[in-house]
């Protein structure tokens, strides 16, 4: 179902507060690993908020979302103070690991071990046509006399 224009405010407005209150607590950096927020979703009544997280470097994601959901009570404090005048009442807060970029890493290097294999399976085809390529360009060479076409001057092909 295709997400409303106030779902899309809303689900902006705490994305952007989010990633400020991530800097301000520390949590942008969590186990040597970087922390972002992707996107937030937020459901129809706007009571509740699922945010995304993308973990790049991150040793444990388990244990990294683990910190960062039992820090939950503090970013929804801070949350709260922040947009109180927006909001009516401040949604629950769902951390969910975004995997998209791993995915996309994992795909990239499919895509690139694909095409490493076709040159490899192109280059050794292609060295069986190079070798016919060169025995008719052979062939062709010797016309006009028995004389080379490559040796001549350009533009002196034709005159003879």
């Amino acid at each position: 179902m295709q997400e409303g224009k106030r779902q899309k405010q809303v689900g902006a407005l705490l994305l952007h507060e989010l990633s400020d209150i991530f800097q301000r607590l520390g949590l942008s950096m969590v186990d040597g690993g970087l922390v972002s927020l992707t996107t937030v979703k937020v459901t129809p009544d706007l009571l509740e908020a699922r945010v995304y997280l993308s973990l790049f470097q991150a040793r444990d994601v388990a244990g990294t979302m683990k910190k960062i959901e039992d820090r939950g009570w503090e970013i929804k404090r801070e949350l709260a103070l922040r947009v109180k005048h927006q909001l009516r009442r401040i949604p629950t807060l769902q951390y969910v690991h975004d995997d998209t970029l791993e995915h996309a890493d994992k795909m990239e290097a499919l895509f690139r071990k694909m095409k490493e294999e076709e040159a490899r399976v192109r280059g050794d085809a292609g060295e069986g046509k190079q070798e016919k390529e060169g025995k008719q360009e052979k062939g062709g060479l010797q016309e006009k006399g028995g004389e080379n076409l490559k040796s001549m001057p350009p533009g002196e092909e034709g005159s003879q």
